[in-house]
C-alpha cells in the first residue's frame, strides 16, 4: 500500500486545503513523498461529530464485537506487511529490527486489550440488593458498572511511530473502553501514520461499526490539535510528547465550558541510583548496562535513564571512567527528526554550561546524528540548579556525586515526579535503599531494582505514569491493561426495572463477568 497524502474521516479521504507537511528523511534530509496537507477547522468539527454520532452506538456494543475489532486491527496492520516498515524507516531513521519489533508491540497490545474486554472486570460492576425490612431505614436497590466517556482525541507521538501512534497504546485502550478516536497524526512520520490509519479504517468497515468510531487528521502546527481538544464532543485526551505541548493542551481542556482530563506524558529524566555496596562490587558492569540503556534508540526514549546518583569517592570514580570509555566507542546514531536534533543539541549545550563534561561519543558523518556525552556535577549543585533537571531528549545523562547518603536521600527529596526510578543495589545496601523507597514511591509510577528503565512491557501490572512533570494525572497509566480506567467513569442506577438495566447488571449475570455482590466477589 502506498501512502496518499490524505486525512480519513470516518469512512472518507479527505485532502486538506491547509499548511502542506511533508516528512523529511533524517538520515539524509530529503523530504519525502507525497505532500499532506493540512485541514480547517471545518474538517476537524466533521470528524468529531462523527464521532460523537458514532459513540451511543458503539459504547453498547457486545464485548465479543468489540474484542473482534481490535483483533481485527491488528491483522489489517499485520497485513499492510513491508510496506509499513520500510516507509516507516524513511521516516524515522529507525532501523528495521525496532519498527518491526514496535509493530509487534503494537499488534501485542491491541490483542491484549482484546482479551480485557472480553473479561468485562474493567466494567467494574457492584450489585447491592434492595433491603426492604432493614433496620432502621430500608436500602433501595443499587447496582453500578462503568461506561465509556465518549469521543476521545489522540495524538500520536514523535518518537514511537506505531506503538505510541495511530493504533498505539492511547487509541487501543479508548477504542476498548468503547470510546470512538479521533487521531492528530504526529508530522513527523505521516505516510505511516496514514498506512495504520487505513488499516483500522478498513477493520471499521469489515466489523460493521459506524464510521465515526475512528478519523486520523493531518494539520501543521498547533491549529488542529487545539481545534480537536477544544471542540465540545471530545471528552477525554490521550498525549505523548512535550511539556509545552501538553500543557498548551491542558490549558485549553481547562477553559472549556465544559472541562475534559487531559492524560499527557511529558517529561522525566528517570533517576537510577548506584548504591554503594552494588557501585563497589559491580561498578564496571553496571556503567556498561547504563551506557547500553542511554544510547538505545539514540535516546528517544520516554524512559531513558538521564540522571545517575552516587556517593563520590574511588567507586564512583571507576563508574565514570568505565561509562566514559564506553561512551567514547559508542557510534553516533540518526535522531528522528531535525527538530528533535536541533533540541538535543542545544539541551547538551546548556548542560554543558552547568556541569563539567566527562565524554562525548564520535561525531557522525550524517545529519542530525546524536553525539552520546556524559556529564557530571556536585549534589549541591544540583540541588540549587532548576536547569540540571531538564530533561534532554536524546543519548545524554548527567552523573550527580552526592557526599554521603543524606545527601543522595536530599537529591531524591528535591526530583521532580518522573516515569521511573532505578536502584542498583547488592544485599548490603537494602537498608540505604529501604530509606530511598518511600521517597521514589512518591516521585515516581515504577521503581526498579537491579535494571535499566528502557523497555516498558505491556501487561497487566505495568504502570507507564507518574507525578507531573512525567503525567498530567499521577493516578493514570498510559502502558499496560489499567490503561482503559482513564477512559471510563462510573454510573449508578437505583432501582431500574430489569428491562431498563444493561446487561451487566442484570440478576442472572448474562454476561458472565465477575461482579461484587453486596461486598462479596462473585
Amino acid at each position: 500500500m502506498t501512502p496518499q497524502g490524505t486525512s480519513l474521516i470516518g469512512q472518507q479521504a479527505v485532502t486538506g486545503d491547509q499548511a502542506v507537511i511533508r516528512a523529511i528523511d533524517p538520515s539524509s534530509g530529503e523530504a519525502l513523498a507525497p505532500e499532506y496537507p493540512g485541514l480547517d477547522r471545518q474538517a476537524v468539527a466533521r470528524a468529531c461529530e462523527l464521532a460523537e454520532t458514532a459513540y451511543a452506538t458503539y459504547r453498547e456494543s457486545s464485548l465479543e464485537d468489540r474484542a473482534a475489532f481490535l483483533e481485527a486491527i491488528a491483522a489489517e496492520i499485520e497485513a499492510l506487511g513491508d510496506d509499513l516498515i520500510t516507509r516507516g524507516m524513511a521516516e524515522t531513521g529507525l532501523p528495521r529490527a525496532r519498527l518491526e519489533g514496535e509493530r509487534g508491540r503494537t499488534c501485542g497490545q491491541l490483542r491484549l486489550f482484546a482479551s480485557v474486554v472480553r473479561a468485562g472486570e474493567w466494567l467494574d460492576v457492584r450489585l447491592d440488593p434492595a433491603l426492604p425490612e432493614r433496620q432502621p431505614m430500608p436500602r433501595v436497590d443499587l447496582r453500578q458498572r462503568h461506561v465509556a466517556l465518549g469521543p476521545v482525541a489522540v495524538f500520536g507521538a514523535s518518537n514511537f511511530p506505531l506503538a505510541f501512534s495511530v493504533a498505539g497504546g492511547d487509541s487501543a485502550s479508548a477504542l476498548a473502553a468503547g470510546c470512538p478516536v479521533v487521531v492528530k497524526a504526529h508530522s513527523a512520520h505521516p505516510g505511516t501514520s496514514e498506512l495504520v490509519g487505513r488499516a483500522v479504517q478498513k477493520a471499521v468497515a469489515d466489523c460493521g461499526l459506524p464510521e465515526g468510531v475512528f478519523s486520523v487528521l493531518f494539520g501543521a502546527g498547533r491549529e488542529v490539535g487545539q481545534a480537536l481538544v477544544a471542540d465540545p464532543h471530545i471528552q477525554a485526551v490521550g498525549f505523548t510528547g512535550s511539556r509545552s505541548g501538553g500543557l498548551a493542551l491542558q490549558q485549553t481542556a481547562r477553559n472549556r465550558p465544559q472541562p475534559i482530563p487531559v492524560y499527557a506524558e511529558m517529561s522525566s529524566i528517570n533517576p537510577v541510583f548506584l548504591l554503594p555496596e552494588a557501585l563497589k562490587a559491580r561498578g564496571r558492569e553496571i556503567a556498561e548496562g547504563f551506557v547500553g540503556s542511554v544510547n538505545m534508540g539514540a535516546g528517544q526514549f520516554c524512559t531513558n535513564p538521564g540522571l545517575v546518583i552516587g556517593v563520590k569517592g574511588e567507586a564512583l570514580d571507576a563508574f565514570l571512567k568505565a561509562a566514559g570509555e564506553a561512551i567514547q566507542g559508542s557510534a553516533a546514531q540518526t535522531m528522528l527528526t531535525p527538530g528533535i536534533h536541533a533540541a538535543y543539541q542545544d539541551g547538551v549545550g546548556a548542560l554543558a554550561g552547568e556541569a563539567r563534561e566527562i565524554a562525548r561519543g564520535p561525531v557522525g558523518e550524517g545529519p542530525h546524528q546524536c553525539q552520546t556525552a556524559l556529564f557530571a556535577a556536585r549534589g549541591a549543585d544540583f540541588l540549587k540548579s532548576e536547569a540540571l533537571q531538564a530533561e534532554v531528549f536524546g543519548a545524554a545523562s548527567l552523573v550527580i556525586e552526592c557526599d554521603d547518603l543524606a545527601e543522595v536521600k536530599a537529591v531524591a527529596e528535591h526530583l521532580e515526579g518522573q516515569l521511573t526510578a532505578t536502584l542498583q543495589l547488592d544485599d548490603g545496601d537494602l537498608g540505604a535503599a529501604r530509606t530511598l523507597l518511600p521517597v521514589l514511591e512518591r516521585k515516581a509510577g515504577r521503581v526498579l531494582a537491579n535494571g535499566w528503565p528502557t523497555g516498558v512491557e505491556v501487561c497487566h501490572a505495568m504502570v507507564h505514569g507518574g507525578p507531573f512533570p512525567a503525567t498530567s494525572d499521577s493516578r493514570s497509566t498510559s502502558v499496560g491493561s489499567a490503561a482503559i480506567q482513564r477512559f471510563l467513569r462510573p454510573v449508578c442506577y437505583q432501582n431500574l426495572p430489569q428491562g431498563l438495566l444493561p446487561e451487566a447488571l442484570q440478576d442472572g449475570n448474562p454476561l458472565g463477568v465477575t461482579r461484587l455482590v453486596d461486598g462479596k466477589r462473585e
